[in-house]
């Protein structure tokens, strides 16, 4: 074998190993799981707070009253046992906060699609009380619809997956569930 081949040879060896080397360095790093906030784990007590809903989803396309997302959350969580849920926040280790917002969608004029319709979604924010940081939020959008009767129902989808969303984030739920 002449030198000009081996060359040949070792630099095709060293494109494949460097190859090799970026295929791997381009890899997506999972990163470990962050932890939960002790707090959240670790509190007693909770009062739930009703940070509204925003004007026009009531009584369309929502059927009820400003407070049915309050009062479905307040009977979801009280049902996990978990937590005491107390009258005042300074009674509280921790601050639930839901709202029910509607961001304006796309301009479109086309409501079979809900296109101009708002996009609703619900917010829980969880607040540490005595300090009053912010712990975690988690939101859950409502999904568009054309009949009131589906509008109630992704309503009541979306506040379901919220509702299990916290459960799971601050284990009050049975185990079978998280």
């Amino acid at each position: 074998m002449t030198m000009m081949g081996f060359r040949s040879i070792a630099g095709c060896c060293a494109l494949v190993v460097l190859s090799g080397v970026l295929a791997v360095a381009q890899e997506p790093v999972t990163p470990e799981t962050a932890p939960v906030p002790p707090l959240l784990l670790n509190a007693k007590t909770v009062f739930l707070s009703n940070a509204g809903a925003d004007s026009g989803l009531f009584p369309h396309p929502f059927s009820g009253d400003p407070d049915r997302a309050y009062n479905q959350f307040y009977a979801d969580v009280s049902s996990w046992g978990r937590y005491q849920l107390v009258a005042t926040p300074a009674e509280a280790d921790l601050v639930f906060e839901l709202q029910l917002s509607a961001p304006n969608g796309p301009s479109n004029a086309d409501k079979q699609k809900g296109a101009s319709d708002p996009l609703p979604m619900f917010r829980l924010v969880i607040y540490d009380r005595p300090t009053h940081y912010v712990l975690w939020a988690l939101t859950e959008s409502v999904a568009p619809a054309a009949k009131q009767k589906t509008h109630d129902h992704n309503f009541d989808e979306a506040l379901a997956s919220l509702v299990l969303d916290a459960g799971r984030l601050t284990k009050s739920l049975p185990s079978s569930m998280h």
